[in-house]
This record gives C-alpha cells, structure tokens and sequence, in this order.
C-alpha cells in the first residue's frame, strides 16, 4: 500500500515569501482592473438597492414614489394611517354618504393626525416605551378600520 506524502506547514500555510509575492502581484493587478470593475460594482450596489426600496414598498402597502415618507420604526403604522386617511376622503366625496358618515370621516381624519404625531414622536422613545405606544395606535387604528369597513359595507 502506497503512502501519501503529507505536506509540511509551510507547504500548505502562508509563508512570509509567498504573502509577499501575492502583495507583489496585486500591486500590479488592482490598479490596472479596479477601473474596469468600479463601474460593475456601482451598478450592482444601485440594483440592489433599487430591489430593498420596491421590496421595502411592496412590504408597506405604499407606491415606491411614496416610499420615504414611512420610515423608521413606526413606517408601517405611518403606511396604515396614509390608507385609512384616504379611505375616509373617498367616503366624504362618496354619493350616498350620509351626514352621518361624513362626520364620522371628519372625527376619524382628526384622531388619525393624532395618531399620525403620536408614531412621530414615539420614534425617539425608549424601545419599551416606543412598542407600548405603538401596539396603543395599532389598537385605535384597528378600531377606525373596522368602522370604516361597517361604513362601506364590507
């Protein structure tokens, strides 16, 4: 039975004289290729970001135009509220609204301004403090949609 030859440390590691020569090298090749690859590598970074922002904007609910104005912890409610607000317009320019339904938009736009400055400045609270006010204007918001679809009749 035929033994394998086992390699030394210095065979199969970096040695001082083979770390030098691939310093050498790249010396050499780096500058000569990093302005053929600058170009790539900005298009690739742009792709990438462009497909974060439409998944960012799919995941909200919203246009992509319309995608910097939900940030930070608080986008999704932001996102919520945005829907819910024009929803309640289209009810007040609706036909068949009654007075009663008018008024109803017109007290839930204002709750939703509310709600809207409580998300804003719940975003430099505590993280405690931030998600209890945050599950507070979930709550309140899940209230005023499900009226407003009892109102529309879904």
């Amino acid at each position: 039975m035929a033994r394998k030859k086992t390699k030394t440390p210095a065979e199969t590691g970096i040695t001082p004289k083979k770390a030098k020569n691939a310093v050498a090298v790249a010396k050499i090749v780096v500058p000569a290729v990093a302005p053929a690859l600058a170009p790539l590598a900005v298009k690739a970074a742009s792709a990438v970001r462009d497909a974060y922002d439409h998944y960012q904007a799919r995941r909200l609910g919203v246009p992509i135009d319309q995608l910097s104005e939900f940030t930070g912890r608080g986008a999704h409610l932001l996102a919520r509220i945005a829907g819910t607000s024009e929803a309640l317009a289209e009810v007040r320019k609706a036909e068949r609204a009654s007075d009663d339904d008018v008024r109803f938009a017109n007290d839930s736009q204002s709750t939703l301004e509310q709600l809207t400055a409580a998300v804003r400045a719940a975003e430099r609270m505590p993280g405690a403090r931030r998600k209890a006010a945050h599950q507070a204007v979930a709550a309140e918001l899940e209230r005023i949609e499900g009226q407003l679809l009892k109102r529309l009749g879904v």
